[in-house]
């Protein structure tokens, strides 16, 4: 399963507490919350490439599955991280503290990240 295509944010739960939870300030929360967001996903094999364009925002990661990277959390940190795949349609991985769940269910994505007893999900469409 290929998860390479554009998706656009649909919906996304606990927004604000786990953002304040990273340690973001209150007025970047503001602005993100009812920003449109849009995420291309590259996937050539075991290498993604992920776009998170935000409003004016852009983060963009790399990565092989498997393999130590480099990536760019929301709060603009660069975190070392390895990616697993689980099955053909998840990506799991831990940052420092938190954990990342990628799942692709047809053009669905559900990314859920949990950080303690805290858990925020981003639903996206493929578009």
């Amino acid at each position: 399963m290929s998860f390479t295509g554009k998706y656009e944010l649909l919906s996304q739960e606990n927004f604000e507490p786990f953002m304040k939870a990273l340690g973001l300030p209150d007025d970047q929360i503001q602005k993100g919350k009812d920003i449109k967001s849009i995420s291309e996903i590259v996937q050539d094999g075991k290498k993604f490439k992920v776009t998170v364009t935000t409003g004016s925002k852009v983060m963009q990661n790399e990565f092989t599955i498997g393999e130590e990277c480099e990536i760019e959390m929301l709060t603009g940190e660069k975190v070392k991280a390895v990616v697993q795949m689980e099955g053909n349609n998840k990506l799991v991985a831990n940052l420092k503290g938190l954990k990342s769940t990628t799942e692709l269910n047809g053009d669905t994505i559900t990314h859920t990240m949990t950080m303690g007893d805290l858990t925020y999900k981003r639903i996206s469409k493929r578009i």
